[in-house]
């Protein structure tokens, strides 16, 4: 008999609908009952392979699945630095001992010769190839494979220090499985969500802005390596790559243990909440704001400056944040402000307190706008990579007159005559 209320550190597992039916269908001797909870399991299974994209042995897969999500005492500790001989491990081992007897069922004998086949066909599953949209693909065979080194483990001690290797090289829970966040508002408060369909997007895609994208790297490698870093702003013209380059170098250290939160100016009060979340997590955390300025009448600034500098509580090692805007100043002013003439006897005061929140990034990076010959090699470039068979010449009338129709000069422009062109090819 198996008891699952018996695990001490593995507990609380997210969707673990399908082992509690598996273990009562284990244990119970009502035959009826336990091919009732077995198809039931058997349909979950699949459902959960379409979520994920898992393929081979689906109960194996499963059971991963639960192992690596759970965060608890000694997954995190794993995580940050590894755990040898102490206690933590020897209720671990514990656990393992459990979850190796769930890996040795054989679910197909439960539902009798009727049923057999039908859940046979769930240990050697062929997954549709539109299937898992929840992990990115690296992740999902990362999983399906250290499924099958548990199931072929020699011994407790083996079945462990496979668990471990992978809370080591990945880390635990959505934070190590997942490269972007967002954040919703739950019951409980600030609630991070992962965000799994990313735009594979990488510095090369980006034509051009050669100093803009050699300052932005060498900041985030600075930060990943723990050096000193800054918070950064992008700012600049629409179309010119500022959101594209964030998004790339995701992309780019998502393996050195890069992590982005994306957070929109209504979640700025969220954020000590977000940060008390993750900042005693083995990764490198950028809270990324897209498009970020601010009305006269928005005051949601003020929940940021404090953030980023002037609270009374430190900004963990491991956060930096980093924002794009088309405003250099993000707040914006009127000629009132400078002028004398909008009733505000300090003026001086208010200028300050508008320029004081850009002051606070301690690097900002300009993109603007390409000249009509840099727009030009921007084509060029993008016509090339993308195999547009055109000649030159007329390849650049037809940009020309697309920019003149399209807002101008931009990145965004060039990227979007390309596509133009490839649609009606």
């Amino acid at each position: 008999m198996i008891n699952i209320d018996e695990l001490i550190i593995y507990r609380n597992f997210e969707d673990d609908d399908v082992l509690r039916c598996a273990v009562e269908a284990l244990n119970t001797e009502d035959d009826e009952k336990r091919r009732a909870l077995m198809f039931g399991a058997a349909g979950r299974l699949i459902e959960l392979a379409g979520i994920y994209g898992f393929r081979g042995n689906l109960w194996h897969d499963y059971l991963t699945l639960l192992l690596v999500n759970n965060e608890n005492t000694f997954s995190r500790a794993c995580e940050m630095r590894g755990i040898e001989k102490s206690t933590l491990k020897t209720l671990a081992l514990h656990d393992f001992m459990v979850f190796r007897e769930l890996f040795r069922c054989d679910l197909s004998a439960l539902t009798g010769d009727s049923g057999a086949m039908i859940l046979q066909t769930l240990l050697d599953y062929e997954a549709p190839e539109c299937s898992g949209q929840a992990f990115n693909k690296r992740i999902r065979d990362c999983i399906c494979e250290l499924a099958e080194r548990l199931a072929k483990s020699s011994g407790i001690e083996e079945f462990a220090d496979n668990i471990i290797d992978f809370y080591r090289c990945f880390g635990v829970g959505k934070l190590g499985l997942h490269k972007a966040f967002r954040i919703d508002r739950g019951e409980s408060g600030a609630v991070i969500v992962p965000i799994t369909n990313i735009a594979h997007v990488t510095l090369d895609d980006l034509v051009g802005y050669e100093s803009a994208k050699k300052k932005l790297t060498d900041n985030t490698e600075a930060f990943l390596k723990g050096k000193r870093a800054n918070n950064c702003l992008l700012f600049g013209d629409a179309g010119t790559g500022k959101s594209s380059s964030i998004k790339a170098i995701l992309n780019k250290y998502y393996d050195d243990g890069l992590r982005i939160i994306e957070v929109y100016k209504h979640q700025f009060k969220d954020i000590n909440e977000i940060i008390s979340q993750i900042k005693n997590r083995n990764y490198k955390f950028i809270l990324y704001m897209d498009d970020l300025s601010f009305e006269e009448f928005e005051t949601e600034y003020k929940y940021l400056k404090a953030v980023i500098e002037g609270g009374l509580e430190k900004k963990p090692q491991n956060v930096l944040i980093y924002a794009t805007s088309n405003r250099r100043h993000l707040i914006k002013e009127e000629f009132s402000d400078r002028d004398g003439w909008s009733g505000d006897v300090h003026k001086t005061d208010t200028v300050q307190e508008k320029l004081s929140l850009a002051a606070r990034f301690g690097v900002t990076i300009y993109f603007g706008s390409p000249d009509k010959k840099q727009f030009q090699e921007i084509v060029r470039e993008l016509a090339r990579r993308d195999d547009i068979k055109l000649p030159e010449e007329e390849l650049l009338l037809r940009a020309n007159r697309w920019e003149l129709d399209h807002g101008g000069f931009s990145g965004r422009c060039a990227r979007q005559f390309v596509d133009y062109l490839l649609g009606t090819q």
